[in-house]
């Protein structure tokens, strides 16, 4: 395959074949008395052994509720002890964890419950605006007097009853100070048993996608599949359990639960959760405070800590490493993460919910360039080509989907075969829906999501390119470019532009800016000023939303 775009990742590091429950457990055993968590705004610090004993009582009192393997177990809440003590219970019992998202309704919410199957859900009292229990009183009439483990509601058929973090929540909600109270049904050797009977190829989470059209889709995922994941990008960042990583992704994300947790209980590091959900203040507080060596985020985040007002006030010395994800970096960001922040070894990591998550990764040691113009190379253990419409792998330099294989693509979407059939094919490659090239390297670079891409006047325009352009401007915090219609040429760019504090910059500025130096059909029509981004939870800007609004606002 000399010349053509299609790489294979390092064999050197084995992959592991144990569950998630038995690699949780080898490592308390190894690091016993050391930080495991500390969640500093809810004042946890748990060593591995205390983490330990309050995972074995959750899964214990799971069991006595009746939860079996093969189970859907949903989580709704944000970022907390709470959220890693059930991801740990559950792989332990081999329930299937379903992560539902901290900022679904009550439509979203009724429709992961009812498509997993879930039989219980554990949820916060409440975050940001939504009040996660009148959510649920209006969706479940029947709960407040149901009996516990009883709920009957037509919608939601498999739904047995809901678990409450909050101290006193509303009747028929079982408070989560009294779920130790079944562990006394379950000694510690039946919970055993249980344990030794999981198979590491087995389904042990759901992810719902956040596709920008149609109903979402549950990635399944195995042990397998998200334990050696998380093992393998940490392995690459050289975490040990000296480190101590500042993870504020959400953790109902694969960055959260994968990157962050299971890289660092395979490896004895320290999970530090800041806040419950993203503050660039609490990061960087939590950085300073704990001595952190890590901190992981999407580049939006790096941005906001960034340019936080206090961020000379902090100690962040202590910082070597860290990912970022979620979307490429833009090179000027990339020089003051490892200026400011002191992240010399930042490394840039790319993959999907579907790959559990990470398919390329930067290195360590990668020259700047790299960092910032490529997403990495191919994951030890994986596969990667790229081909054209017709399925052909093209020659290096050359732009078409890329396309991934190994033991990270996921088992499929959850009850739902079409869609599975339609991302992954008969060689079991996923298809990714991205546009990118593989250098002579085996560098990857993405060019931009294979409908992002904008065709203005028969010229294909790449969103990246412009992206990165306008980030040489000193007046340009943050850009986003997106195409929208235009009866005369198809489309046209459109920019969304986040200038830093106190600029005067104006559209006139930029335009005339870009004019001087990017060929004429790459200059932005439309320019709007903002001062923040349509974006789900785990950092992703919507683009889609953008076009929405700029479609509505100028009437096109």
């Amino acid at each position: 395959m000399q010349g053509m775009s299609y790489t294979r990742g390092p064999q050197d590091k084995p992959l592991l074949a144990m569950t998630i429950g038995d690699a949780f457990d080898e490592t308390v055993a190894r690091f016993t008395e050391r930080d495991a968590l500390v969640v500093l705004h809810q004042n946890v610090r748990l060593s591995w052994t205390q983490l330990h004993q309050q995972v074995e009582d959750c899964a214990r009192a799971l069991m006595g509720l009746g939860i079996k393997t093969g189970d859907r177990v949903g989580v709704w809440a944000p970022n907390c002890a709470q959220w890693t003590i059930c991801q740990f219970a559950t792989a332990k019992i081999g329930a299937i964890l379903v992560n539902i998202n901290p900022a679904y309704r009550g439509s979203e919410l009724e429709f992961a419950l009812r498509q997993s199957g879930c039989s219980w859900l554990i949820t916060a009292e409440q975050f940001k605006t939504s009040d996660y229990h009148a959510i649920l009183q209006q969706l479940l009439p029947e709960l407040s007097s149901a009996r516990l483990g009883e709920l009957h509601n037509e919608q939601l058929p498999a739904l047995r009853g809901v678990i409450s973090l909050a101290q006193n929540p509303p009747a028929g909600f079982l408070p989560w100070h009294q779920l130790a109270e079944f562990s006394e049904q379950v000694t510690p050797a039946q919970l055993q048993e249980c344990q030794a009977l999981l198979q590491f190829d087995e389904p042990i989470n759901i992810q719902y996608t956040s596709g920008t059209t149609g109903a979402p889709k549950g990635a399944t995922l195995s042990h397998y599949n998200i334990l050696n994941n998380g093992y393998l990008a940490a392995c690459s960042l050289g975490l040990t359990e000296h480190d101590r990583v500042v993870i504020p992704v959400p953790l109902y994300h694969c960055f959260g639960m994968v990157m962050g947790n299971l890289g660092c209980i395979t490896h004895g590091a320290t999970m530090i959760y800041p806040a419950a959900g993203f503050d660039p203040e609490a990061c960087l507080k939590a950085v300073a405070q704990e001595r952190a060596t890590a901190l992981y985020g999407v580049p939006t985040m790096f941005i906001a800590e960034l340019d936080h007002p206090r961020l000379g006030e902090y100690d962040l010395s202590s910082l070597r490493t860290g990912i970022m994800g979620g979307a490429t970096c833009p090179i000027e960001v990339m020089r003051r993460v490892i200026k400011q922040l002191h992240m010399s070894e930042v490394q840039i990591a790319y993959g999907m919910t579907e790959t559990s998550p990470v398919s390329m990764q930067t290195a360590a040691d990668d020259e700047l360039e790299m960092r910032v113009t490529r997403v990495g190379r191919t994951h030890p253990h994986l596969e990667s080509k790229i081909i054209d419409e017709h399925g052909r792998i093209v020659p290096r330099g050359v732009t078409g989907e890329l396309c991934t294989r190994g033991y990270s693509v996921m088992l499929g979407y959850w009850n739902n075969p079409q869609a599975t059939s339609e991302a992954i094919d008969a060689g079991r490659w996923m298809h990714t829906g991205d546009l990118a090239s593989m250098d002579e390297r085996g560098y990857v670079q993405i060019v931009g999501r294979s409908k992002d891409m904008i065709i203005r006047g028969g010229e294909n325009i790449y969103p990246r390119e412009i992206e990165e352009f306008l980030f040489t401007h000193a007046a340009v915090a943050d850009v986003q470019i997106v195409g929208v219609p235009d009866s005369n040429y198809g489309e046209e760019v459109a920019a969304w532009v986040k200038l830093h504090v106190d600029s005067d910059c104006c559209e006139e500025t930029l335009r005339a800016f870009c004019k001087a130096h990017i060929a004429h059909y790459k200059v932005p029509r439309y320019i709007r000023f903002v001062d923040e981004f349509p974006m789900t939870v785990t950092g992703k800007i919507q683009k889609f939303r953008m076009r929405e609004v700029m479609v509505e606002e100028l009437n096109l």
